[in-house]
């Protein structure tokens, strides 16, 4: 069993919860199965047919089997065997065998599809079962048949067979922040974390040893430059509110209280800060397919940034979103990109991200949207709280 040693000397501060509260959410919808009728004339689209026969349905019995049963135009939504409140956080897949994934999430849950993800079981794994913990598990990530699990309190979950069994790795308690917030399998053996503190740690081995690729939490970093300018940094105690990295290793992450925006690529000592370029506080903020960025505001706004490049220049795009928060965007090509949010939010662009069509087919789901992950041009989702998980059908 591989300890991890970390050697730190700033002070870390308490963990303040990333995710928007469950309380946000509307109300959990009663779960159905679309009852067929022999007396449809089957010519019918499929389309009339489910809105025909969606009157008719029967309750489904706690921890049933996941079923795919209602269309969303081009999502569909799986039902869940897991507790209703549940936030859904991240998915993937192993690589060698697509049709085999996981999906993770709050109060410890962890599900198993090996049919693509038309349906779910509940999956246990003894090494991450601690009746002192409720743990989060907050992200996953697969290269081959390698993969790695993290989450809050402190944890890592490692596995060499594609997921059929999982080894623990424990976590030195020198590790800055409270929480790792992100995870990505890079090669054999290969991985690299981030903390909310933005501590960001690159294996070779397996996990045996881990390096340091930053030389400070942004605390520190923030906190020695103060004179840099950038809103809100002095006397800066607060952590991550989200973080995500392009393919090419490049990361961007928002200030808890969405004040301003960092950055970070290879080789690079510290993070950099940056004064966010809009008048309402950062929501979110990820990487677009040409390389340039996305910028969520609070409230409903969208920006992109002027070219391809890091840059401080954004330009708002009109957004049809009724004056609820969008929480994350996903890529599905270099053009069409689909935006999820508050109250059933979804978004569809054709271009890149100049434009955007509201998808009124999930206006009823009563949940919020926190994710949309495309793992190829074929295989998408948006994740919610209540466990809401839409299924790509392109």
């Amino acid at each position: 069993m591989a300890t991890l040693q970390f050697t730190f000397t700033d002070s870390t501060s308490s963990f303040r919860s990333s995710l928007p509260s469950s309380r946000a959410s509307s109300r959990s919808r009663t779960r159905s199965l679309i009852v067929k009728a022999s007396s449809i004339d089957f010519s019918r689209t499929r389309r009339r047919f489910i809105a025909e026969t969606a009157a008719i349905s029967v309750s489904l019995p706690h921890f049933a089997p996941a079923r795919a049963e209602e269309a969303l135009s081009e999502w569909e939504r799986v039902y869940l065997p897991i507790d209703p409140g549940v936030v859904l956080l991240d998915i993937a897949f192993v690589p060698d065998d697509p049709n085999h994934g996981f999906l993770l999430g709050t109060r410890q849950t962890i599900l198993e599809t090996k049919d693509g993800g038309n349906t779910w079981a509940p999956r246990s794994i003894p090494s991450a079962e601690d009746e002192d913990f409720n743990y989060r598990f907050n992200s996953i990530s697969f290269k081959g048949k390698e993969g790695w699990i993290v989450g809050k309190p402190a944890i890592l979950l490692y596995t060499a067979d594609s997921g059929e069994s999982w080894e623990r790795i424990p976590l030195s308690a020198e590790l800055p922040g409270d929480m790792v917030v992100y995870i990505k399998a890079t090669g054999e053996k290969s991985a690299e974390m981030v903390t909310d503190e933005g501590a960001i740690y690159v294996t070779a081995n397996r996990g045996y040893n881990w390096r340091a690729a930053v030389q400070e939490t942004v605390s520190a970093t923030l906190n020695r430059t103060v004179s840099s300018g950038i809103s809100g940094a002095s006397y800066y105690t607060g952590t991550f509110n989200t973080v995500n990295r392009s393919p090419d290793g490049r990361y961007v992450a928002v200030s808890s209280r969405g004040n301003f925006y960092l950055t970070w690529e290879p080789g690079q000592p510290f993070w950099q800060p940056h004064n966010r370029a809009v008048a309402r506080r950062i929501q979110n903020m990820g990487w677009r397919a040409d390389g340039g960025l996305w910028l969520l505001v609070r409230g409903g706004g969208l920006y992109l940034s002027k070219g391809t490049g890091l840059t401080e220049e954004f330009e708002e795009v009109p957004v049809q979103s009724r004056g609820f928060g969008i929480l994350d965007v996903g890529y599905r090509s270099s053009e069409e990109a689909w935006a999820a949010g508050g109250s059933g939010i979804l978004l569809r662009t054709t271009n890149g991200g100049k434009s955007w069509i509201r998808d009124k087919a999930a206006d009823n789901i009563a949940a919020n949207l926190y994710s949309v992950k495309f793992l190829d041009d074929k295989k998408g989702f948006v994740l919610g709280n209540d466990g809401v998980l839409l299924r790509y059908l392109g």
